[in-house]
C-alpha cells in the first residue's frame, strides 16, 4: 500500500466577484506518495498555483479535506497551522519579488533556521546558514549580498535554502524556474532532483512548460478551468494522453532538433467563463470531439488504467486524422 504524504479531497476555492462566483478550483482530489512528486500543469489561470497555496492555507479553501501526515490540516487552528506549515513550504515563482530587499542572504535563511529552535546562538545559527548555502550551491563569499546584487539563479537558490531552513516534508514548487534562463533552469531543476533524493522530500511542481514537468516529475496532473482533466504517471501521459487538452499542450512541445517538427493540436474556439460555470464539459467549446451530449454534464474523473485518470466522455476516441 502506497505511503501517502497528502490527500486532497474535493478541494474547492470560490471567489466572490462583482459578476458572480468565479470557481478557481472546483472539486479536486489527489494523492501524493511520500518522497515523489506530482506536477500540475495548465495554462495561465487554470487554478494550479490557487491550488498549491490553498494546499499550505495561504488561502483559505472554501471547502474539502487536506489530509497531510494523515491530519487534516483544515480542522487546524491558525497557530496549529502556524506550527503546520514548517513541514509544508513553497519556493515561489519570481525569486527578486519573493526576497526581502532590505535583508541579506544571511538575514533571509537564519529567519527560516531560528523557527526551528535546534539553534540557539548566534555561531550555531550562522553555521547552519552557510550549510544550507553549500547545499543549494551558494557560496559562502555572498553569505552578506542583498537580493539586487545577485543574478535570478541565485536568487532562487536562497528561495530554496529558506524552505529547506525549517526542514520541511513537503515542498511546493511554484513556476520556481519560469523567470529563469534555459541554462539556469537546468541548474535549478537538477538541484531540486538531487535535494529530493538526499532529503527525501516530497514535491508539488506546478509549472505551464510540459517540457519541464517531464524531467521531474513521477505523476503529472493536467488542469483545466479549475478541474482536473487527466492524471497520469509522467511516462505514460506522455505516451499515451487520452483526453484532447492534453494532446493539445504535448503537441506544443517544441522538438530540440534541426527540421523536426511535430504534427499540431491546434484549439479554436471559446475559452468557457469559470464564473458560475455551466454543468457541462468545460472544454467542449474548444474540442475537436465535442458532441451534444458534452453540454449536457460535466464528466467525471474516471480511472481508465491503473493509476491513470480521465475526465471524458468520450476518453476512448482515436486521434484525429
Amino acid at each position: 500500500m502506497a505511503d501517502n504524504i497528502l490527500e486532497v479531497r474535493n478541494l474547492k476555492k470560490y471567489f466572490k466577484t462583482n459578476r458572480g462566483t468565479l470557481h478557481a478550483v472546483d472539486d479536486l482530489s489527489f494523492t501524493i506518495e511520500r518522497g515523489k512528486t506530482l506536477g500540475i500543469v495548465g495554462e495561465s489561470g487554470c487554478g494550479k498555483s490557487t491550488t498549491g497555496r490553498c494546499v499550505m492555507r495561504l488561502i483559505e479553501p472554501t471547502s474539502g479535506e487536506i489530509i497531510f501526515d494523515g491530519v487534516d490540516i483544515m480542522k487546524l487552528s491558525t497557530r496549529e497551522m502556524r506550527e503546520r506549515r514548517k513541514d509544508i513550504q513553497i519556493i515561489f515563482q519570481d525569486p527578486f519579488s519573493s526576497l526581502d530587499p532590505r535583508s541579506t542572504v544571511m538575514q533571509t535563511i537564519a529567519e527560516g533556521v531560528k523557527v526551528t529552535g535546534k539553534y540557539n546562538t548566534p555561531q550555531e545559527i550562522e553555521n547552519r546558514v552557510v550549510e544550507l548555502m553549500d547545499t543549494v550551491g551558494l557560496a559562502e563569499r555572498l553569505i552578506n549580498a542583498y537580493p539586487h546584487e545577485l543574478d535570478g539563479g541565485r536568487r532562487q537558490r536562497i528561495g530554496i535554502a529558506r524552505a529547506l531552513a525549517v526542514e520541511p516534508k513537503l515542498i511546493i514548487c511554484d513556476e520556481p524556474v519560469s523567470a529563469l534562463d534555459v541554462s539556469i533552469q537546468a541548474q535549478i531543476l537538477n538541484l531540486l532532483r538531487d535535494l529530493q533524493e538526499k532529503l527525501g522530500l516530497t514535491y508539488i511542481f506546478i509549472t505551464h512548460d510540459l517540457a519541464v514537468v517531464n524531467h521531474i516529475s513521477d505523476d503529472i496532473m493536467v488542469m483545466y478551468l479549475g478541474q482536473t482533466v487527466e492524471k497520469a504517471p509522467s511516462e505514460e501521459l506522455f505516451n499515451d494522453p487520452i483526453h484532447p487538452y492534453t494532446k493539445a499542450l504535448l503537441s506544443a512541445i517544441p522538438i530540440p532538433k534541426y527540421g523536426a517538427q511535430r504534427e499540431r493540436v491546434m484549439l479554436k474556439g471559446e475559452i468557457s467563463s469559470p464564473i458560475d460555470p455551466e454543468d457541462e464539459c468545460r472544454f467542449a467549446k474548444r474540442c475537436l470531439y465535442a458532441e451534444e451530449g458534452c453540454r449536457e454534464r460535466c464528466p467525471k474523473l474516471i480511472e481508465i488504467r491503473p493509476g491513470h485518470f480521465v475526465a471524458c466522455s468520450r476518453f476512448g476516441i482515436p486521434d484525429k486524422a
